[in-house]
């Protein structure tokens, strides 16, 4: 048995998910808060009672790695499967009266018949389906390989899927999904799109201003005007804290008891219409006070006490004072400035004339061009709407529509698909495997322990069954190896400061593979879960990178290893008998010393040292990537200006100020890893180049206020970029200059009002 998660972090979020259902203003808040706090329960009582083990690549007991699982926050599985859903009724159509357990084996089985491998086959060739989870696409393969003569394969694979017909869906859904064409992608669909403009609800109180000036205001203006009619003399003013001129209720014009009822009507319905403003009735409000006097005065004053015709004198007083007599000048100035304002469109209403414009596209398809659709409307809706563009990644980069490196990571599957589906001679096979790797690559990922590898899409059983029939081609290798170039020179790019995430990682990962160009490329580890150990492509990693940045300021700063001449020591691991590399294991402890100035073994803190030794070792795929793909010279050109960004970004970082100290912690370390990249680029950098960016770098520090917390670190960054080296503390010889980490498991020197410990 391998180890399991601790139940603490489901815990917190069972806790944090009830305090929000508790406390959310918005209904639709709340609810959602209660669906995740169920989910934790459900986890929890999961991994209380054994039916889940969080940490496994297969956490629901006697069940295939493959199937897709429901995974919470963090990648806890809850143990529901995401294909295990009720008949729609077309679906329950098809096989009202045939054999079977339950409603979705009876359907599985119906497509194992004449009539249903017509019905697999007719949308093969249409392709008039959606796979939305990988099991969609079970039966169809199915379909597929009967219809080409591979009946064994067929009958093997039905085999094998029999024992889940009772509760997965394993079909297509029905209607069309296309796909972008050529190297174009898109983050959304237009439906989803459309469907999100449509949920674009106005502000509580937004509403209630907006309905005040356009319904309470007018009816508040009769109403002065219906009393001020009743005043002998001048109308009332204020004159300090008193009240002058005429008194109301002394003259009654003729109209004037049909004007009242009139406007009680109009008040009574807009009460029942308009309900998102309550001002006008607070019961110490001028509205409120000759509201309630016009009640009780049908024909003349005999109703009204002398307080009352007080009340209305100083009422109407206090609206004269502010706003100006009835339909005089200034108040119908304000009144004509309220109008316009009012009239001015809101966002939800904007946002669903942009999804009416919407309408005319198919939902699961994208837009050619935003023009026809965007016109006049807000630049903040149009990004919206720029979610369903198909277009090159470079240009969704640009527009901001892709925003960091893991939405890059969720459109280049689309990219990635086509270049392997067209490994297959088929057309309709082709198609199938394409919308096959987008579900796959949509799956959420697990929590792992034990160094266990993330599901692979080979180890579904249906593609298992076609991948014999995948060619090797050359100019899909080539394809491959261009898309694969271009994608991590666009990702150091437009994000420079930052590591490249997993999900990106794995798919830089599948081109490589379909490029002929296996790598070394590592993971980035969470803390919390480190194992004390890493597997033998870690150490490969370790070693290209010495050879690839020997002699660099990177090199130079780090500390990077001159060779790795002895021989590597791998050992299984005792759980999964993997092999992992010890003596780089070793160094990455043994270098963490200097960021532990207490002795913590086997704390988050502690392990995070290590893991960011691990990453310095190997640039968190950097040098391997350059390396591999010949991209020296490209990456020469921009790497001052990539230098630059990431130091930039790095104070800018920095001077966020917080008083929680975890924030500020995570500030550091994520600073910590763009000084990183940042010091990447500089390498490509000569000599010159790197003086300039470093008295650049502590003129922006100065002007951010953090000369006396970062000026060690530019010190130390200038000493070495002079030729100089840090001593085994990380120190310059002069103590004044130090070597810039994230992690510590003492107090981070860089942080404000924090004192070195001795």
């Amino acid at each position: 048995m391998g180890h399991t998660a601790s139940p603490g972090y489901a815990y917190g979020q069972l806790e944090r998910a009830v305090r929000t259902a508790a406390s959310a203003k918005d209904g639709a808040t709340r609810q959602r808060a209660r669906a995740k706090a169920s989910r934790w329960q459900e986890i929890l009582a999961g991994m209380a009672d054994g039916s889940l083990r969080i940490g496994s690549r297969v956490p629901v007991a006697e069940t295939p790695a493959w199937m897709t699982l429901e995974v919470a926050h963090g990648g806890f599985a809850t143990g529901r499967f995401l294909a295990e859903v009720p008949l729609s009724p077309a679906e329950a159509a098809l096989c009202a009266d045939g054999p079977g357990a339950t409603d979705r084996e009876r359907l599985n089985l119906w497509y194992l018949t004449d009539a249903g491998l017509a019905a697999l086959r007719a949308m093969l060739a249409s392709e008039s389906y959606r796979i939305e989870l990988p099991e969609d696409a079970a039966l169809p393969v199915v379909a597929w390989l009967l219809d080409h003569g591979h009946a064994e394969a067929a009958l093997d694979l039905i085999a094998e899927l029999r024992p889940h017909l009772p509760r997965l869906r394993l079909a297509p859904l029905p209607g069309a999904a296309p796909r972008p064409t050529g190297a174009l992608v898109r983050l959304s669909t237009v439906g989803e799109v459309r469907e999100s403009l449509r949920s674009a609800r106005t502000r509580p109180a937004i509403a209630a201003m907006l309905e005040t000036l356009k319904v309470w205001h007018p009816l508040f203006d009769r109403l002065v005007a219906l009393w001020c009619d009743t005043v002998e003399g001048e109308l009332p003013r204020l004159d300090g804290n008193d009240v002058t001129g005429g008194w109301p209720c002394r003259t009654w014009p003729r109209d004037w008891s049909q004007r009242r009822a009139e406007w009680l009507a109009d008040y009574a319905t807009a009460s029942v219409r308009y309900t998102a403003s309550k001002a006008h009735t607070h019961p110490k409000s001028n509205f409120a006070r000759l509201h309630r006097a016009l009640l009780a005065c049908e024909h003349d004053s005999t109703e009204l006490t002398g307080r009352d015709v007080g009340w209305i004198r100083r009422a109407l007083a206090n609206t004269i004072a502010k706003h100006g007599e009835p339909d005089s000048e200034p108040r119908a100035a304000l009144r004509a400035l309220q109008a316009s304002v009012a009239a001015q469109p809101t966002h939800a209403e904007l946002a669903a004339a942009l999804a009416e414009r919407l309408d005319r596209f198919p939902a699961d398809g994208g837009l050619p061009s935003l023009e026809p659709v965007a016109g006049d409307a807000p630049a903040h809706l149009v990004t919206k709407v720029a979610r369903a563009l198909e277009a090159p990644i470079e240009e969704l980069v640009a527009r901001d529509v892709i925003t960091s490196a893991d939405v890059l990571a969720t459109v280049l599957p689309q990219i990635t698909a086509q270049l392997l589906a067209a490994n297959f001679d088929n057309e309709q096979l082709s198609t199938l495997y394409a919308k096959i790797y987008a579900a796959f690559r949509r799956r959420r990922s697990l929590l792992l322990l034990d160094l266990e590898d993330q599901v692979r899409l080979e180890e579904l059983p249906w593609v298992r069954a076609i991948d014999p029939l995948r060619a090797r081609r050359p100019d899909t290798a080539r394809a491959a190896r261009q898309t694969l170039a271009q994608t991590v020179l666009l990702a150091l790019s437009a994000f420079p400061q930052a590591i490249l995430p997993n999900t990106l990682v794995r798919e830089l990962g599948a081109l490589a593979k379909q490029a002929g160009l296996p790598m070394p490329l590592v993971e980035e580890v969470a803390a919390d879960i480190f194992m004390g150990t890493f597997t033998a492509k870690w150490r490969t990693a370790a070693e290209l990178t010495s050879r690839a940045m020997a002699g660099t300021l990177y090199a130079r700063y780090y500390d990077l290893p001159q060779s790795w001449t002895s021989a590597p020591r791998p050992r299984p691991f005792r759980v999964l008998a993997k092999r992992t590399a010890d003596d780089f294991a070793d160094l990455c402890v043994a270098r963490a010393a200097e960021a532990r100035p207490t002795r913590t073994p086997g704390s988050v803190a502690a392990n995070g040292t290590v893991l960011e030794q691990s990453q310095i070792l190997t640039t968190q795929n950097l040098a391997v990537l350059v390396d591999t793909l010949g991209l020296r010279d490209r990456l020469r050109a921009s790497a001052p200006e990539l230098a630059a960004e990431s130091l930039a970004w790095t104070v800018d970082r920095l001077a966020i100020r917080t008083d929680h100290r975890h924030a500020a912690l995570q500030a550091v370390k994520n600073a910590a890893y763009a000084w990183r990249q940042a010091l990447f680029f500089l390498s490509f950098c000569n000599t010159d180049t790197q003086r300039t960016t470093v008295r650049q770098l502590a003129a922006q520090v100065a002007r951010a206020g953090l000369a006396e917390r970062f000026t060690p670190a530019v010190t130390g960054l200038a000493h070495v970029v002079d030729g100089g080296r840090f001593t085994p503390d990380g120190r310059t010889p002069d103590g004044t200059g130090r070597r810039f980490l994230g992690w510590t498991t003492g107090r981070h020197w860089c942080l404000p009002g924090e004192e070195e410990e001795a």
